[in-house]
């Protein structure tokens, strides 16, 4: 029998894309929050992006999948269990996973900290295909809920921005 550690368990989890946004894996995108080996269990807790996220049951299905043959290797069931506090938010994005938005043509969201909202400034949000800041906003939703959709005036782009929750 294996003995996997912590480490082992997290590194198999870089292997369950987001469904949504399948170049990002869930613990890029701050979904796994934590992982527990108890002796007949692995426990694996999720955050839904936000709530009535439709990609969350989804995305249980996959990790219960990649961790069933291991888990059961070491003689584990395997459980996900949502969490919802504290809310997930995109500052639980990694840099990679921000960096990784913006090649797949998505633009990354900002820092959630961003007051310029107290004022009803709108932030602005940099294409992703030229880097231009010269944006508009076309519509609030996107290709998901997740997401709003936006064009670029300088090069004619449309692109989806991944929203500051």
């Amino acid at each position: 029998m294996v003995k996997r550690t912590a480490d082992d368990w997290w590194e198999l989890l870089q292997a369950v894309p987001d469904p949504e946004i399948p170049v990002l894996n869930v613990v890029e995108m701050g979904i796994v929050r934590e992982v527990l080996q108890e002796p007949k269990r692995l426990l694996v807790r999720i955050t839904p992006t936000y709530m009535g996220c439709p990609a969350m049951d989804a995305i249980a299905d996959d990790i219960r999948e990649r961790l069933a043959e291991p888990a059961s290797e070491e003689g584990l069931t395997t459980e996900v269990e949502l969490v919802y506090a504290p809310a997930w938010t995109t500052d639980w994005l990694t840099e990679a996973a921000q960096a990784k938005l913006e090649a797949y043509g998505i633009a990354p969201p900002g820092k959630t900290s961003d007051k310029r909202a107290l004022n009803g400034e709108a932030p602005a949000v940099r294409c992703p295909k030229c880097q231009s800041t010269e944006t508009e906003l076309v519509s609030l939703f996107g290709s998901t809920a997740c997401k709003a959709h936006y064009r670029c005036t300088a090069c004619a782009e449309p692109f989806d921005h991944f929203k500051c929750i």
